[in-house]
C-alpha cells in the first residue's frame, strides 16, 4: 500500500502497528497531538481518545486483527488545543510490501459539525413536540411540512391530514387579501411578521391566536422556508366578548329601570281608566273584554317588574328562598321572547316543598340560563331538521333522598355525546359563533356549588337534554 497517496487528503489518516502504536499519518491528523511530527511516531494511538471512546477503539482494533476484517464505528478524540471531535472511524489490516508486517490502516471522517446540527435538531424537535404553542414550518411554497402535537390540538386536524397543504385550509376568511399580501411581503424578504389571526378548527369553531412568522434562512443568506408559531388568544377574545356582554347587560338594567319608569306611568294611568270604564258600563261583553285589556297590563307590569330585578346586581344574601316560586318567575321571564311562542311550557311542581335558605336572585339565573338553553336548543333543532314535532320544555319538583330535585327536560337538538363532559366549561358552547359566550352554564355551576348542591346534565344528541338539581334539605340559615 502507497501511504504518499493519502498525505493531502483532507480527512485524517494513519498507519499503526498491531499493538496500536502511529507508524505514519497525513497532514490532516497533526491537529490532534501537541507536538511535533516526528515526537508522534511511535505514540499509542489511543492516546488521543477521550476515555469514554478508549475501550471500544480496543475492542474494534482487537477484532479487526484477529478477524483481520475491517470494521467501521464512532469515536471522541481531543485536539492539541482540548477540542472535542466527533470521529467516524474505518480501520483495515493490509500487510506491508516493505517488511511484510501486518498494519492498520486508519481513516477517520469528521463529523463533529453534522452531529451538533443533528443534536440541536433534536433539542429543537424535543422542544417544538412539547410545547403547548402551536408551530407549523411551510416551505417556499406556503406548503406545510412540519406541525407539532399542539397545532394538532389546537386546530382539530390530523398531522396526515395537514402535511403538504396550504394553512389556507383553516383560513376563516375574515381577513383581507392586502392582510396576508402584506405578511408575505415581510417574510419573503427575510424580515419576522407578527399579527393576530382568526382560524377555523376543524369543528367549525373560530381559533383566535397571535401569530409570529420567522423565514428559515440557509448559510447563503437564503429564504428556505418559514417557521410559524402561535400564541392562543381564545380566552382572552372570549373574556373580551364577555366584558361588552356585561356592559351590555348592565345597560340593559339600568334601561329596564327607565322603562319601568316611563311605561309605569302611562300603565298605570290605563289601567285606571279601564277601572272606571268597567264601573260605568253596564254592557257585559265589554266588561268581558275591558277584564281582559286589566289583565294583559298587569301581565305587561310584572313582566317589566322581572326584568328590572332580573338585572339587578346579586345581593349575595341568603334568604328562606320557595323554590316553585323562584322557577315560576324563571319561566315567566323566559316565555317573553319571541322564540317561545311555539314551545309548551309544562311545570310539575310539588308544592309541598320547603323553603330552603339561598340566594334567591342568583338560583333564578341558573334557571333562566337553563330555560333559555332549552329554547335555542328547540331553534337549533327546528331550525336544522325542519322539525315538525311540538316542541316542550318540562320543568318538574320533587323531595327525594333529603333533597330538593329540580329537573328541566325538553325535546331540542341535544348535546353530542364527546361534548357532555365540556359543558360546565367556560368558553365551551355548542352554539352558533355569537350565538352564546359559553359562560352561562359554568356560572350556573359556581352558582349550585356556592349552594352546597348539584347539578348534572343528560343528553342524547337530536332527541333533547335534561338537566337534574338538587338542593340539600338540611341546610340552616
Amino acid at each position: 500500500m502507497n501511504f504518499e497517496a493519502l498525505k493531502g487528503f483532507h480527512d485524517p489518516c494513519f498507519v499503526l502497528a498491531e499493538n496500536g502504536t502511529i507508524l505514519k499519518l497525513n497532514q490532516a491528523a497533526l491537529q490532534f497531538f501537541p507536538s511535533r511530527k516526528e515526537n508522534i511516531i511511535g505514540q499509542k494511538f489511543s492516546g488521543i481518545l477521550a476515555p469514554a471512546s478508549i475501550s471500544k477503539f480496543e475492542e474494534h482494533f482487537s477484532s479487526s486483527l484477529k478477524h483481520n476484517t475491517s470494521s467501521e464505528f464512532e469515536i471522541t478524540v481531543q485536539s492539541r488545543e482540548g477540542n472535542i471531535y466527533d470521529i467516524n472511524i474505518f480501520i483495515s489490516p493490509f500487510i506491508n510490501e516493505l517488511d511484510k508486517k501486518r498494519n492498520i490502516l486508519l481513516l477517520g471522517k469528521d463529523f463533529t459539525s453534522e452531529k451538533k446540527k443533528e443534536s440541536e435538531f433534536l433539542r429543537f424537535y424535543t422542544v417544538a413536540q412539547n410545547t403547548v404553542n402551536p408551530l407549523q414550518i411551510t416551505d417556499l411554497n406556503g406548503k406545510m411540512i412540519y406541525v407539532n402535537p399542539a397545532f394538532e390540538r389546537a386546530s382539530g386536524y390530523r398531522k396526515e391530514e395537514l402535511i403538504g397543504q396550504n394553512p389556507n385550509i383553516f383560513g376563516s376568511k375574515k381577513h383581507s387579501r392586502e392582510y396576508w399580501e402584506s405578511m408575505w411581503r415581510t417574510i419573503s424578504s427575510g424580515k419576522v411578521w407578527l399579527g393576530e389571526v382568526e382560524n377555523k378548527m376543524k369543528s367549525g369553531e373560530s381559533l383566535h391566536t397571535r401569530l409570529l412568522v420567522s423565514p428559515i434562512i440557509d448559510e447563503t443568506k437564503k429564504v428556505v422556508g418559514y417557521f410559524g408559531i402561535h400564541h392562543d388568544l381564545t380566552d382572552k377574545k372570549m373574556l373580551e366578548k364577555q366584558l361588552i356582554h356585561t356592559q351590555k347587560m348592565e345597560s340593559i338594567g339600568t334601561l329596564a329601570a327607565g322603562v319601568a319608569h316611563e311605561v309605569g306611568n302611562p300603565l298605570a294611568s290605563i289601567s285606571a281608566l279601564v277601572q272606571i270604564v268597567q264601573r260605568e258600563t253596564e254592557d257585559s261583553f265589554i266588561k268581558e273584554k275591558l277584564e281582559l285589556v286589566k289583565k294583559q297590563i298587569t301581565r305587561i307590569s310584572k313582566i317589566i317588574r322581572d326584568l328590572v330585578d332580573f338585572s339587578r346586581p346579586s345581593d349575595y344574601e341568603l334568604k328562606s328562598t320557595d323554590i316553585n316560586d323562584n322557577l315560576k318567575e324563571a319561566i315567566e321571564i323566559v316565555k317573553v321572547g319571541k322564540k317561545t311562542k311555539d314551545i309548551n311550557f309544562i311545570s310539575l311542581m310539588d308544592e309541598s316543598l320547603p323553603s330552603v335558605p339561598l340566594i334567591a336572585d342568583q338560583i333564578q339565573q341558573v334557571f333562566v340560563n337553563i330555560l333559555i338553553n332549552a329554547v335555542d336548543a328547540i331553534a337549533e333543532k327546528k331550525e336544522k331538521y325542519k322539525s315538525d314535532e311540538e316542541s316542550f320544555i318540562k320543568v318538574s319538583t320533587s323531595i327525594k333522598d333529603a333533597n330538593i330535585k329540580v329537573i328541566f327536560e325538553d325535546n331540542g337538538i341535544g348535546i353530542p355525546e364527546g361534548s357532555l363532559t365540556k359543558v360546565f366549561e367556560p368558553f365551551f358552547t355548542t352554539k352558533k359563533e355569537g350565538k352564546g359566550t359559553g359562560l352561562g352554564l359554568w356560572v350556573s355551576y359556581g352558582i349550585i356549588k356556592s349552594s352546597h348542591g348539584e347539578i348534572k346534565v343528560e343528553s342524547l344528541y337530536k332527541k333533547g337534554t335534561t338537566f337534574i338539581i338538587n338542593f340539600p334539605l338540611n341546610l340552616i340559615l
